[in-house]
């Protein structure tokens, strides 16, 4: 393998915005999360509604009361 092309891969931080802290390794000292396995439905068995940056407030922003109808009937 060529020397000095390769990024650093050692120990990093995985933070949850829970709080729950995982050490691992990686090429970052530090990754941000949203939803770790402490927190995850699949994982806890409580439903959990996670609305990032807004996307459903910005979806009724964009698209109002708007609503496409299809039609079934083609001719």
């Amino acid at each position: 393998m060529k020397k000095d092309i390769h990024p650093k891969y050692g120990p990093a931080i995985v933070r949850c915005v829970c709080g729950n802290v995982i050490e691992t390794r990686s090429v970052k000292p530090e990754i941000s999360v949203d939803i770790c396995s402490a927190c995850h439905p699949l994982f806890t068995g409580k439903q959990k509604l996670v609305d990032t940056a807004g996307r459903i407030d910005k979806f009724k922003k964009k698209f109002g009361g708007r609503v496409s109808h299809k039609s079934t009937d083609q001719a």
